[in-house]
């Protein structure tokens, strides 16, 4: 039986019949005819994306074979689909199948391109839109109904197309039934012609012995995150020590460890009941929070030298750092920013768009950091995943075409080297500017994305846009915000990539996103109120040890994730427990890496560098600052950093450095546990164990020398998992 979408006529139309056999087939994906060069001298667009362009690709054939409207059977078309004749790509069809018959049926008719009275596809349903499964039950099947701008509704279920998102959890079939490999969460994409819907579903264990451990919720967050872990039949973890929530609470808000007299003080002053709060206060208004927060902004906003020149780069991580540090709201930060304009060196907040030069770069870093949306892959073709177009691409883009520079000076050290910039500069806003859209060949109009278009002759459109992008009623910026600083505290974003934010790339929970945004702009934007509600949660107070039924989960934060330290929270903290303050060029002696402005960082020349700044923080994962993505920075685990820790001269000159806290130890004539016992606390912020104490004494008393001895025990907690880790 011929599959027809035209209630209106008998036959087929090319704009719903044949793009969704192309489709079904896969001729249009990126991996075949869809590729940007097409394959076999034969290219369509992406996923259908410019019917007019796979129409004209189909019966234009300069030799007439593709399409041959006299002997149907006799077109390429289908003698390679079925392959009657060779093709590359493989059987797609048989003769007998729907795909056969409406491809015959629109060549008999002439290949015609549009249809009269053909509708167009105006809606897509996916049922189930959530489901979990629990054996028996093994697989699902999705049913899709699409409707047409007559109003007609149609069961495609056979003809749309389908993809798992995480291949190892389930497999998906042509027809749409998902069945299980292993347990696990995955998001099948059901697709048809331009319209694409996800699902997501949660293969559970049975667990028939399972019991809700009737965990207490600290607050709406728990009560949100709890909900799903009740579903899914896993129970959280146990709530943290406090010396654990110490180390973590320090580690996550200042990027350094608390020193014994302040992990003593906090941990002896009894139940935590109130006083994790109050420290979260507390450490929230100490001057190396804005500085180590400071820090994040300034990978995203791409702080490095070679772009900004020094003092650029300075003044800006100044103004970021300056901002966090009084309380301004995220949203009045982000207008300043987008707004900006003027010198770089009166006005740092202008430096954003001297790190940023084309149209392209500005509305792409703009879209990425503070609306959460990848717009690059819309740059050549609609985007095959989201719902951005080319033209929401380009008008977008249009916004940023008339930011201008004036270069007042350029020294440059390499003359060959356009891409460096030494002198001041001014931004503005020149009279004229344009960005040409490749789709139509003409200008762009600016337009605000996903919104229409709007007269911008008479406003200024980076001010219009500051305002429109942070307005209380745009979901898109206050989303974007609390996914980050969820995932600077969490270790994964709800939305993950965190700046990744489309209908396919859908939340883990999504009710809890949503009422963390509504938390957050009813704040005013407040960064640390967000902060301390996450904080107080007791989603974020878990240890990171599973029990027997979260021991797979790493998405529903039913246990704290452990993660490397950041590169410079390792080289501050190295530094902090040793007892040996760093010094870099050209700042005063006590900075911080963290509090560092550049991408690069120098020691100071003339004497002994304990860790070669620079190729520490290289080996570490900090990112040259080329990109305004969070994936730039690395937290991968390598070879080459345990090489650094284990056996490389540069934490070694920590230990063995005359005047570190080694030696202060051994002068002050404490016995060995005393000495033991504040190593232990400073490096791990807690006691060690009776069998811990045990060795460690044992072997510095073995040593020939003591203090060989007691370097011995701090190498072994340097290069421990509990201090590498944030857990």
């Amino acid at each position: 039986m011929l599959v027809c979408l035209n209630p209106a006529r008998a036959g087929v139309n090319f704009q719903t019949d044949v793009s969704a056999v192309l489709s079904k087939a896969g001729c249009n994906l990126g991996t075949c005819h869809g590729n940007a060069t097409g394959k076999g001298g034969f290219k369509l667009s992406l996923r259908g994306d410019d019917l007019s362009y796979d129409h004209a690709a189909l019966v234009r054939d300069q030799f007439g074979r593709r399409v041959d409207v006299v002997a149907p059977d006799e077109s390429l078309l289908l003698l390679k689909a079925t392959q009657a004749v060779a093709h590359e790509g493989g059987k797609r069809f048989d003769r007998d199948s729907w795909e056969y018959r409406t491809l015959r049926e629109w060549i008999a008719e002439g290949a015609p391109r549009k249809s009269v009275g053909a509708p167009t596809l105006v809606k897509l349903e996916v049922t189930p839109r959530e489901q979990f499964l629990t054996p028996p039950a093994e697989s699902v099947q999705l049913q899709v109904q699409a409707t047409f701008s007559d109003g007609s509704v149609r069961d495609v279920t056979p003809i749309a197309c389908y993809e798992v998102v995480n291949v190892a959890v389930a497999d998906v079939s042509v027809q749409g039934k998902v069945t299980r490999k292993e347990f696990g969460e995955t998001t099948v994409l059901a697709r048809f012609l331009r319209l694409q819907e996800p699902v997501r579903l949660a293969f559970v264990p049975a667990r028939p012995d399972f019991q809700w451990a009737n965990t207490r919720p600290h607050n709406f967050i728990d009560e949100h995150v709890f909900a799903k872990l009740r579903t899914l039949r896993m129970n959280p973890s146990e709530l943290a020590s406090d010396e654990v929530f110490l180390r973590r609470a320090y580690l996550d808000l200042l990027g350094i460890l608390p020193t014994v007299e302040e992990a003593l003080k906090f941990v002896g002053r009894g139940a935590p009941t109130g006083k994790r709060a109050a420290l979260v206060d507390e450490l929230l208004e100490r001057p190396e929070f804005a500085g180590f927060w400071a820090l994040k902004w300034a990978d995203l906003l791409r702080v490095e030298e070679k772009s900004l020149d020094a003092k650029g780069m300075q003044d800006f991580h100044h103004w970021i750092r300056n901002s966090l540090a009084r309380h301004q709201p995220m949203d009045q930060f982000v207008r300043e920013l987008i707004a900006a304009r003027g010198s770089t060196y009166a006005n740092p907040e202008a430096n954003f768009y001297r790190a940023n030069r084309t149209p392209v770069l500005r509305a792409e870093a703009v879209a990425q950091v503070f609306l959460g949306t990848r717009l690059q892959c819309a740059q050549c073709h609609n985007h095959p995943f989201d719902r951005w177009t080319q033209d929401d691409y380009y008008d977008w883009a249009a916004l940023f075409a008339r930011l201008d520079y004036k270069i007042l000076r350029n020294d440059r050290r390499d003359k060959n080297d356009k891409h460096e910039f030494i002198g001041e500069q001014i931004v503005y806003l020149a009279r004229k500017g344009s960005v040409t859209n490749p789709r139509t060949e003409q200008p762009a109009e600016p337009r605000f994305l996903g919104a229409p278009k709007q007269d911008f002759a008479r406003q200024d459109e980076l001010e219009a846009l500051a305002a429109w992008m942070t307005r209380p009623e745009n979901p898109l910026f206050a989303r974007a915000q609390v996914n980050r600083i969820w995932f600077h505290l969490m270790g994964r974003g709800i939305v993950d990539p965190i700046d990744d934010f489309r209908a396919t790339n859908p939340p883990s929970h999504p009710a809890l996103l949503d009422a963390l945004t509504a938390e957050f702009v009813k704040s005013g934007f407040d960064l640390r109120h967000l902060i301390r509600l996450i904080m107080a949660s007791r989603a974020y107070q878990t240890v990171s040890e599973p029990n027997e039924t979260n021991r797979e989960d790493a998405s529903n934060y039913s246990r704290s994730l452990v993660r490397r330290l950041g590169a410079e929270q390792l080289f501050d903290t190295l530094h902090q427990v040793a007892g040996v303050t760093p010094e870099f060029r050209n700042f005063p002696t006590g900075t911080r890496a963290a509090e560092l402005p550049g991408a690069r960082l120098e020691g100071r020349r003339g004497r002994r560098v304990q860790l070669s700044p620079d190729l520490f923080m290289s080996v570490f994962g900090k990112p040259p600052r080329l990109t305004t993505c969070e994936c730039e920075r690395s937290t991968e685990t390598t070879m080459s950093q345990a090489f650094q820790m284990i056996s490389g001269p540069s934490v070694n000159e920590l230990l063995t450095q005359s005047d570190n806290r080694i030696a202060a130890l051994l002068d002050s004539g404490r016995p060995n546990r005393a000495i033991v016992e504040e190593l232990y606390w400073t490096a791990l912020t807690r006691p060690p164990s009776e069998a811990e104490l045990a060795k460690t004494l044992a072997h510095i008393e073995k040593a020939t020398d003591r203090r060989a001895g007691v370097e011995d025990v701090l190498w072994g907690l340097m290069n421990a998992k509990e201090f590498v880790l944030r857990r």
